[in-house]
């Protein structure tokens, strides 16, 4: 699965950070406007859980895209 945006993008020495608990790139989103900074941790670990990998790139000025693959299941 990829999700992508055209947004503001991140900056190269915030990217190993996103993936934080409690982490928010942008400092004026508070807890009192609806941000916890939780999102993205909660979305690896789900992942992560699922033996899948979760991965982002972005661009300043141009966007971000975020990769999901998660093996599927064999069944007998």
């Amino acid at each position: 699965m990829e999700v992508k945006d055209t947004g503001i993008g991140i900056s190269k020495e915030l990217l190993e950070r996103i993936f934080d608990r409690f982490y928010r790139v942008d400092k004026s989103r508070s807890r009192n406007r609806g941000s916890s900074g939780l999102g993205l941790s909660i979305g690896k670990f789900i992942v992560e859980s699922l033996n899948g990998t979760i991965e982002v790139s972005s661009t300043l000025n141009k966007g971000s895209e975020f990769t999901i693959i998660i093996p599927l299941l064999k069944t007998n």
